[in-house]
């Protein structure tokens, strides 16, 4: 049933892929070609919205995790009451459709764009709201794991500070949490389109989209190098992360060996 399993599971996920690549290297006849592949630097506008929707990413995962942490931090540590409200907040993108969002902060971007000139780096403010469902749970799944507050308090009593607490204690302890919402955000700005495309903006999706109606190939192309992408990056940070998990667990079992040789 295992195996059954995993095969039903992988066929779900590799036959779509497998009908992109064939779409994408199609030819005449039963040839195959890499035309569409090669033909993806022709299209300026396709390089440009890959490089915007990079600085997006960048950007929202900067200001989810500075936004996040030092909150989530300190609710747990001292308003632990206020939980509960802030979980609402933060899951409240989920209930409000793209297109609500996009009314209710059209005059908030007239704003942004009045001081940080019509760029879509804009998009970053509404793209740390969209993020915050997805991060707040991976981020408070972390925080729960470690005992935060005893942890806190005994960094607080040995003179750290506060800031002291958060760099040095609870974020290398919740860096695997930190690195998947990390992964979520950047997922979720790579593939949103709808209020992009509403407020004319020019990211990876539009222009995927636009380039898709003169040459469907090259869409698809782009899309599968995309997904293979978000694939890697994935493999990377669950790799990262097992390292350093191994790593902390070697060091924790020779450090009582270590004082005892020093002894």
């Amino acid at each position: 049933m295992r195996w059954i399993v995993l095969a039903v599971v992988g066929a779900y996920l590799l036959v779509p892929l497998l009908a992109m690549l064939e779409f994408s290297t199609r030819g005449v006849g039963s040839t195959r070609t890499l035309e569409a592949w090669k033909a993806i630097g022709t299209f300026p506008e396709l390089l440009s919205g890959i490089a915007v929707s990079l600085e997006l990413a960048v950007l929202t995962v900067a200001g989810m995790l500075c936004l996040l942490v030092p909150t989530m931090v300190w609710v747990h540590l001292r308003l632990p009451g206020v939980r509960r409200t802030m979980e609402f907040l933060c899951l409240l993108p989920l209930t409000i459709p793209a297109i609500v969002l996009v009314v209710g902060l059209s005059p908030v971007f007239k704003l942004l764009s009045y001081f940080f000139g019509d760029t879509a780096l804009v998009l970053a403010f509404v793209f740390v709201v969209l993020v915050l469902p997805y991060a707040y749970r991976s981020i408070d799944a972390g925080l729960r794991a470690v005992d935060i507050e005893t942890l806190s308090e005994a960094a607080l009593g040995l003179g750290a500070s506060w800031w002291g607490v958060l760099f040095r204690i609870v974020i290398p302890s919740i860096r695997g949490a930190l690195l998947s919402a990390a992964v979520l955000s950047i997922a979720l700005v790579m593939g949103e389109y709808t209020i992009a495309s509403l407020l004319n903006y020019n990211t990876l999706q539009v222009v995927l989209y636009q380039v898709g109606l003169r040459n469907a190939a090259v869409s698809v192309a782009v899309s599968l190098a995309a997904l293979i992408f978000g694939f890697v990056l994935l493999f990377v940070v669950s790799s990262a992360g097992s390292r350093r998990r191994g790593a902390a667990r070697e060091e924790s079992t020779l450090a009582p060996l270590e004082g005892g040789l020093q002894l």
